[in-house]
Formats: C-alpha cells, structure tokens, sequence
C-alpha cells in the first residue's frame, strides 16, 4: 500500500508540471472552434443544396 501512494504522488507531481489547465482550457477551445466551423459550412452547404433543388 505504501509503494501505491508513491507511486500516485510521484504521478500527480509529475502532471502538475507537465499539464497546465490554461493549455488544456485553449486545447478545448481550439477543437470547439474547429467542430464548430465544419458544422456551420456543413450546414450552409446543406442549406445551398436544398435551394438548388427546389429552384429545378
């Protein structure tokens, strides 16, 4: 049992220097920017589609 919580501290020593929250916050924003964008052209896309087929 001794040897596990060595093991989780060196562990959670380790991640609070490798892993920063505001990298991690920016990481989420970045891929919701990036999934929003694709959904949206998506849609206009979509959108552009239906026009052009109840015009013919």
């Amino acid at each position: 049992m001794n040897n596990l919580r060595l093991y989780m501290a060196t562990l959670f020593v380790l991640m609070a220097f490798t892993l920063s929250s505001c990298e991690l916050v920016g990481n989420i924003f970045k891929a919701g920017m990036w999934t929003a964008l694709i959904i949206i052209v998506l849609v206009v896309v979509l959108i552009a589609w239906i026009f052009r087929k109840l015009r013919r």
